[in-house]
Order: structure tokens, then C-alpha cells, then sequence
């Protein structure tokens, strides 16, 4: 029994956190992390209540834009948050929504009042929560042909809504500026904004997206509209690549005016599938209902199609993986009273939705092959080949298990592994070449750091099958250390490190081997860069040498540029291109040593944008890299590093 703590413990212990306490007091159980990735589901949460507007019909054009003071705000030209005194609490609509955390046009259903049939909200929390986690908070209503304001200060107005001017105008502008007593971080990064506003200008055709960015000296902006909706997601997802169909198969399909579809298909040369769920323009990563009527509703169709066609015998029969190969799919559905597993909505459990997709594919998928037959018959055959490919993968991966090469019992011969053997504490280096191989074993802290050197750069998986490459040594070596296995047969419980850091040369071969390692990573065991295992050392750009003080290592431009700023004086300035130019200890205090180094995770925050890059980037056409090279080279400072 633990022992007693002396304290009075009564009524007067006891404290309701009142209004938007419970925000400040908790964030976390709102948006998620306080870092970088919270930050922007406050922007996201502005954003969804005017998406609400445009799925109502209200609204077809939504600006955000990053201000000079770095505050967010986000302007639409929708109804515009109720102004009105509310009967029941006596304020306005405005003040009810921003400091209530159970107010909203989601409640109530259909159009009683006003309500949102369709919403990507679900709770009504997420514009007041937004206000709790702000210092500053600005809302300014076009409504009944004046201007409405409110400033709120940590959640609390400075006085009740007042009218400000007149205007024939109609919609909401919310200005905040996110609190950074609460907040890991107050920058918003344009990329990700960008990405953000692209995907839902893909889900919602014909509604205009403008992002602007007026920091000095990070001005930018850009602007979405996609009256193709979800076909131009596909087409832009499957740039690089070769098609089957010229365009993507699209259809959409209604029941009544609560459930709606929008559904874009196109396969291509990969062998890899890509099938993107959305409920109410939130992406479910762990699918749902909605997924599996769709991957029910194609595998029978497929099939249906391939005995009509005599292709597949009575007794054959392709599987789902067989069907799915190569595919690029987006499944939208816009649906009432959507249900998921949990808080974050990233499976969809709303029963009826598997049924209402599995029929709208049926229908309407098995249309299209059977008025396309030459289609049909090229996709038929392709699966066909699919399934004795996979067929030739699981004899590789019996061969491979039955010699041990997948199995973390039997280790690569040139691995320097840690002795320590709690994965949670250890880490593993991927070195290019034998050399930087050595080095970095000399100089590691051998209880917790193992090295794997990789001679040459690994096969490019983007560009082969499964069996292919694990005929590679490379990517042999690399799945005995790790442990975890691959594809469907990955486990994370069993992975022999925590962090896996790609420690390569800051040179143009360098990056490539990078590059082509997270591309096997991202193919085949996605779950490492998904759930944060994987890492990119940053070695030292520079090394300055001077009279008086001690060697001091620089990473980057902007750092060279502080320095000569802040020293008076002659130095000596080495420029690294890799790793090879260190010697162990330099090594060491640079780019292992866990109190001084640098590391970047690389994560997958938008699974769209980096299959786009990854197909772009390792695909077939250079044409498509050499554009993105012109596109992207005035922010390369130094093309080798």
C-alpha cells in the first residue's frame, strides 16, 4: 500500500474547470500535441467551419493567409456566424460559438435552424478551442449589411460583438494569433498549409483555396480550384507514371440528401496500391467502412468481368491484393452523422456507409468495364500477372525465411551491432560505403549505436517487385537488423532499434542513396516512418579554424554568415562534402554524439503529396524530375549538400 499523503480532502477540494478552463488546462485532449502538428489543427479547425459553409452551399471561396505578425486568418464568404442574441444563454451567436465548447450548427441535424446536414466537425469544439489556445483572437462577421467585430484574449472578449461599418458583403474572418505560454511552437509553415488547402480543393470541386504568406521575407502565394474534383487528384497523384486507362474512371452516387459519393479510379505501372479514404474531407489512414465496401465491391467486379470475358476459369479466382495492384483510387463519401473509432477520425465506423459504397461500385465500376472490354481485358490480364508475381514473392519469402535471411536470429556478417539489447534505448547508423563505415564504428558509443555500412546504392524498389528485391544483398542486410520483417509481415513489436539514422555523404550521390533508402522504407515498411523510427543525420557543413578559440563546427549557411558576423578576425574555413573527410572523434562530436548532434525525422504527415514525390522523384520519366529540379532549384543554396 502506498503511503498516506496528509491533506484535507472535501467539497472545497473539489474545482469545475467553467467556459474554455478545460482547453487551457488540456489541450492535448482537444487537439492532439501542443507541437508543430497541433499548431496547425488549429488552423484546420478555422478552416473546417467554412468547408461547412461550402458543403451547405454557401461559400465557394476560402483565404488563408499567414500575416506580417505571424497571427493565422482565415476569411470566408459564407452566411457568416449568426450575430444574433441567442434566446437561451443572452449573447451573441458569435460569442455563443467561440466560448461554448458544446455550440455549434452541427447540432440539431438537417437544416432545423440552420444546422449543417454535412459537417466536417463532429463535436463543435473546434473554433472555440482554437480561441482557448490563442492570446489573441479577432472575429469580424459580414451579416445583415454591417461589420461585426470581437477581440478575445485567451479565450475571454474584450466587450460583447459590436457593429464596426457597413458592407453588402456576407461571411466570417477568424484572426488568431496561437498562445505561446501553451504552444511548443507559434510558426506556421506555409508547405504544409499549402498541402492542406490543395487536398481539399481536390475534394470539394469548384470551391476556390487561396493560401498568402506576408512574413518578410517568406511572401508567397498560391491558389486551388479544381473543378474536376478527385479526377485531378488522381491525375496529379499519377504524374510520372504509366496508365492503364487514359482517364481516371470517375462516378459519384446519392441517397437522399444526406449521403453522397465521389468515387475516381485509374490504375498504373507501379506495384504498389494507393487507395485514399475520405469521410466529410477528413482522411481516414486507417480506413473504414467506407474502404472496405470499396475493395469488396472491386475484387467481385474484377472477377465478374474476367469469367464474362473467359479470362479466369470457373474455378479461378483473383484475390483483393491481385485487384488492387498498381491502383490509384480516392473514395470521398459526404455523409450525416459520421461515426469513428475515435477522437482523431481515422477510421470511419458508420455501418451503413460499407453497404452504400459496395453498391454505387457495383453498379457502377462493372458499368465501365463492361462498355470498355479492351480496358478490361488489359486490367484482367494484369492481374492475372500480378497474382503469379505474387505468387513467385511468396516462394521468395519461404526461401528467404527457410535460409533465416528474414529472421533477427542470424545477423549480417558486417554489422557492428550495440550490447545492449533494449530496442527502446539502441539506434542503428545506415553508412554509405566501407570507409565511412569504419569510422563511424571507431567512434561510436558502442553499448547503444550499431553501424550497418551498405556498399553502393540499393536497388530502386519503385521499380520492382517484391521477389526482386530481396534478391538484393543490401536490402537482405537491412531486414535481418532491424528485425521487424516486411510489408505484411512487418511487426514493430520486434524491432531491434528505436531509431534508424541514414548517415550518408552531403554530396549529390549522397542524397540519392538516401533517397532510395526512404523509398524502401516508405514502400515496404511504411510503419518505421509513419510511427517516427527513422532519421537523417546532419553532419557538419563547415569547420572553422581561428587563433584563440577551438575548432567550431557550422551547419549550414546561415550559421557561416553569424559566425563572421560575430568574429572579428582571419579563420580558416574547411567546407565537408563527406564523411570520409572526419576522423573518428570528429565524427563522433558532430554527427553521433546525442548531446551535441543534429538529427531530422522524417515523417509522413501527407501520404498524397509523398507518393507524388517519391513516383516523381524514382519513377520512369525524367522529363517530370528535371521540371521539378527547375521548379525547386532557387531554394537550393548549395546544389551538393
Amino acid at each position: 500500500m502506498p503511503e498516506k499523503i496528509e491533506s484535507n480532502y472535501d467539497a472545497n477540494s473539489l474545482r469545475a474547470l467553467k467556459g474554455l478552463e478545460p482547453v487551457r488546462e488540456h489541450p492535448g485532449m482537444y487537439i492532439g500535441p501542443t507541437d508543430e502538428k497541433g499548431l496547425h489543427c488549429l488552423v484546420r479547425e478555422v478552416i473546417d467551419n467554412s468547408i461547412d459553409e461550402a458543403l451547405a452551399g454557401y461559400c465557394d471561396t476560402i483565404n488563408v493567409t499567414i500575416t506580417a505578425d505571424g497571427s493565422c486568418s482565415v476569411k470566408d464568404n459564407g452566411r457568416g456566424i449568426p450575430t444574433g442574441i441567442n434566446k437561451d444563454e443572452g449573447i451573441s451567436g458569435v460569442e455563443l460559438a467561440l466560448t461554448n465548447l458544446n455550440a455549434g450548427g452541427k447540432f440539431g441535424g438537417g437544416n432545423k435552424a440552420g444546422g449543417y446536414k454535412i459537417s466536417s466537425g463532429l463535436h463543435g469544439v473546434g473554433v472555440s478551442c482554437v480561441n482557448a489556445l490563442s492570446d489573441t483572437l479577432v472575429a469580424e462577421v459580414c451579416q445583415n449589411g454591417h461589420v461585426h467585430r470581437q477581440v478575445y484574449h485567451c479565450g475571454i472578449p474584450e466587450e460583447p460583438l459590436k457593429i464596426v461599418g457597413d458592407t453588402q458583403a456576407t461571411g466570417t474572418t477568424i484572426t488568431f494569433h496561437p498562445d505561446a505560454t501553451i504552444l511548443e511552437t507559434t510558426e506556421f509553415h506555409y508547405d504544409t498549409l499549402k498541402t492542406l488547402l490543395r487536398e481539399l480543393s481536390y475534394l470539394n470541386k469548384g470551391l476556390t483555396l487561396t493560401l498568402k504568406d506576408e512574413r518578410e521575407g517568406k511572401e508567397r502565394e498560391d491558389s486551388f480550384c479544381y473543378e474536376g474534383g478527385v479526377v485531378h487528384f488522381i491525375e496529379d497523384i499519377n504524374k510520372g507514371k504509366q496508365t492503364l486507362f487514359e482517364k481516371p474512371v470517375y462516378f459519384e452516387d446519392s441517397e437522399g440528401d444526406d449521403r453522397f459519393l465521389e468515387i475516381a479510379i485509374q490504375y498504373n505501372d507501379s506495384y504498389s496500391e494507393q487507395i485514399f479514404p475520405f469521410s466529410n474531407n477528413i482522411r481516414q489512414p486507417d480506413g473504414g467502412t467506407h474502404l472496405d465496401g470499396f475493395k469488396a465491391a472491386l475484387t467481385k467486379v474484377i472477377n465478374d468481368a474476367g469469367k464474362r470475358l473467359n479470362i479466369l476459369k470457373e474455378n479461378e479466382k483473383l484475390s483483393g491484393d491481385d485487384v488492387r495492384e498498381g491502383i490509384t483510387a480516392v473514395v470521398s463519401v459526404k455523409i450525416a452523422d459520421a461515426q469513428y473509432e475515435s477522437q482523431t477520425k481515422s477510421k470511419l465506423c458508420s455501418t451503413y456507409v460499407r453497404g452504400f459504397v459496395q453498391k454505387a461500385v457495383t453498379d457502377k465500376f462493372g458499368t465501365y468495364l463492361e462498355e470498355h472490354p479492351s480496358e478490361t481485358r488489359e486490367l484482367i490480364m494484369r492481374c492475372v500477372t500480378a497474382q503469379r508475381a505474387r505468387e513467385a514473392a511468396r516462394l521468395a519469402r519461404e526461401e528467404t525465411h527457410r535460409k533465416g535471411v528474414l529472421e533477427s536470429t542470424k545477423l549480417p556478417g558486417k554489422l557492428a551491432d550495440c550490447s545492449d539489447k533494449r530496442s527502446e534505448l539502441c539506434e542503428i547508423y545506415i553508412v554509405e560505403g566501407d570507409s565511412a563505415g569504419g569510422t563511424a564504428k571507431q567512434g561510436r558509443d558502442r553499448r547503444f549505436q550499431a553501424i550497418l555500412p551498405l556498399r553502393g546504392k540499393i536497388l530502386n524498389v519503385e521499380k520492382v517487385r517484391v521477389h526482386r528485391a530481396l534478391e538484393n544483398e543490401e536490402i537482405k542486410a537491412m531486414i535481418t537488423a532491424f528485425g521487424c520483417g516486411m510489408m505484411e509481415n512487418f511487426d514493430e513489436s520486434k524491432l531491434r532499434y528505436d531509431r534508424i539514422i541514414i548517415m550518408t555523404d552531403a554530396d549529390v550521390d549522397g542524397s540519392h542513396i538516401r533517397i532510395l533508402l526512404l523509398t524502401f522504407f516508405y514502400r515496404y515498411m511504411r510503419p518505421l516512418v509513419e510511427n517516427g523510427h527513422v532519421y537523417a543525420a546532419q553532419p557538419p557543413l563547415y569547420k572553422v579554424s581561428a587563433k584563440g578559440i577551438p575548432d567550431t563546427y557550422l551547419y549550414d549557411d546561415k550559421a557561416l554568415e553569424d559566425f563572421k558576423k560575430s568574429y572579428d578576425g582571419k579563420f580558416e574555413l574547411q567546407r565537408y562534402k563527406g564523411l570520409g573527410e572526419m576522423n573518428k572523434e570528429q565524427l563522433w562530436e558532430t554527427t553521433m554524439d546525442p548531446a551535441r548532434r543534429t538529427l531530422v525525422r522524417i515523417n509522413v504527415e501527407d501520404a498524397v503529396e509523398a507518393d507524388r514525390l517519391f513516383s516523381l522523384l524514382m519513377g520512369d520519366q525524367p522529363e517530370l524530375r528535371r521540371q521539378f529540379i527547375e521548379d525547386n532549384a532557387k531554394l537550393v543554396a548549395e546544389l551538393d549538400i
